[in-house]
């Protein structure tokens, strides 16, 4: 019988929004490791999208905070936390998309590692309405009710409704919106959270599925599990000019207890003209 890198050891997964469903049976079927729900923590004090509580640093170092509370809470000596972000995608700041972490610390072993998934699958939106036929057409765009809602009062600041999943949940919201805001007007939002967002969790999955795999990545010289890529060294030479781009050459994978190092060259001949700053600046 093959033994799973964290066969039977204990993890504590901090969550109140039901991120379990996905990471759970990833990392216990791949990984072996046997993950334990805490949701007595209010995890929404280390942020909200809705931004009336801010994080307590990048989305990585949340993730992390978030991962070492679940130890420090619990006689565990794993913890594991997800954190998600919303935003233009790098290369193309007109199109939304999802980023999401899913973080694992073992504190036995001295190894922090983590999974990420960087997707355009998101539904996040926003509009302002003017009445329940606006309202409507808003919820059927960004598929209510499978998918949530959350209502503000235009121009009234951290005042909200939130987890809206029924028809006549979502018409009381905008009517409240409407008697309350100053304009007559309720922004609506999509709830971001994951138990209230199917095609988040779907990216949370896939981000739970790439810390499976990188735990599953054993180092060659020490056997220690997590020989996961650590770096990347850039500079393939242009064409042209033959001045270095940032194209990658070669990834590093580094193993975080014994320090083993692989590098795997990726490139060996020469970047397309277009990539180089100095040719095509």
């Amino acid at each position: 019988m093959v033994v799973k890198p964290l066969q039977s050891r204990n993890a504590i997964l901090l969550t109140m929004h039901g991120k379990e469903q996905v990471i759970n049976p990833i990392l216990e079927n791949l990984t072996g490791c046997l993950v334990q729900v805490r949701n007595d923590i209010n995890t929404d004090e280390m942020g909200t999208f809705t931004l009336e509580t801010p994080r307590p640093g990048t989305q990585l170092e949340t993730a992390r905070i978030k991962a070492h509370k679940a130890i420090e809470i619990s006689e565990c000596d794993m913890g594991l936390a997800s954190e998600g972000s919303f935003g233009p995608y790098p290369s193309c700041p007109f199109i939304n998309c999802n980023r999401e972490i899913v973080f694992m610390v073992d504190s036995k072993n001295k190894i922090e590692i983590y999974g990420e998934s960087l997707s355009l699958e998101t539904n996040l939106d926003e509009r302002k309405v003017h009445g329940i036929l606006d309202a409507i057409e808003f919820a059927n765009k960004i598929g209510f009710p499978e998918h949530f809602l959350i209502a503000n009062p235009a121009g009234i600041s951290n005042t909200f409704i939130k987890g809206i999943n029924t028809w006549q949940s979502l018409g009381e919201a905008v009517t409240w919106g409407i008697i309350n805001s100053p304009s007559e007007e309720v922004v609506l939002q999509t709830d971001m959270r994951a138990f209230a967002n199917p095609t988040r969790m779907k990216n949370i999955m896939k981000a739970t599925e790439d810390l499976a795999s990188k735990i599953l990545s054993i180092c060659p010289n020490c056997g220690m599990y997590g020989y996961a890529l650590s770096s990347y060294r850039r500079g393939v030479p242009c064409e042209w000019c033959k001045l270095p781009t940032d194209l990658i050459i070669s990834e590093i994978y580094s193993c975080q207890k014994c320090m083993h190092n692989t590098e795997i060259i990726k490139e060996t001949g020469y970047a397309d003209p277009g990539m180089c700053d100095f040719c095509n600046p």
